[in-house]
């Protein structure tokens, strides 16, 4: 289980001091972590430590996947960098797959020529492998012959196809 951080404001430190005193001397023992809690919450001014888990802000929220993979591609539609995160990788791969030709068989120098193309890092070796582990693109056994894997792309893989395409029209 991931362990949420939970800010704690204290408006009179004073006050504060002396409610978790006089909780922790009305205690029989030494208060067990789930008590304490409880009491620190009820010093700070709260019903309970649920009263203080609820009355904090919501975080601000993550940025959408496809933001963080357009930064990946620069305004011709090529890929500055390899990101982290298989899921952003993942994501991102869509692209290429999408510049290969559907229901064509290609040899690994027409692949390899699609790639180096679409990106600034000079892996291309990286990205077909990649397209094949995550299975967009299948290959013979003796590597010769490549085709693209027919499937519909996640609407998020859509969306970031359709954004790639259109910053580098522009």
């Amino acid at each position: 289980m991931t362990r949420s951080i939970t800010p704690l404001y204290i408006p009179d430190l004073s006050v504060f001091a002396k409610t978790l005193r006089a909780d922790l001397l009305a205690a029989d023992a030494v208060p067990g972590h789930l008590t304490l809690l409880g009491m620190l919450a009820k010093a700070a001014g709260y019903q309970n430590y649920q009263h203080l888990i609820a009355a904090q802000p919501a975080p601000p929220p993550e940025p959408p996947k496809i933001d963080r993979a357009l930064r990946v591609f620069d305004t011709a539609g090529r890929m500055k960098h390899w990101p982290s995160g298989t899921k952003l990788q993942g994501l991102c791969l869509w692209v290429f797959w999408s510049r290969l030709p559907p229901r064509a068989e290609m040899t690994e120098r027409q692949v390899n020529e699609v790639l180096q193309n679409g990106n600034l890092f000079g892996d291309h070796v990286l990205l077909r492998r990649s397209l094949i582990d995550h299975r967009m693109v299948e290959r013979t056994r003796d590597g010769r012959i490549y085709t693209r894997i027919e499937q519909a792309p996640p609407p998020e893989a859509l969306a970031l196809i359709r954004a790639v395409a259109a910053s580098s029209d522009s």
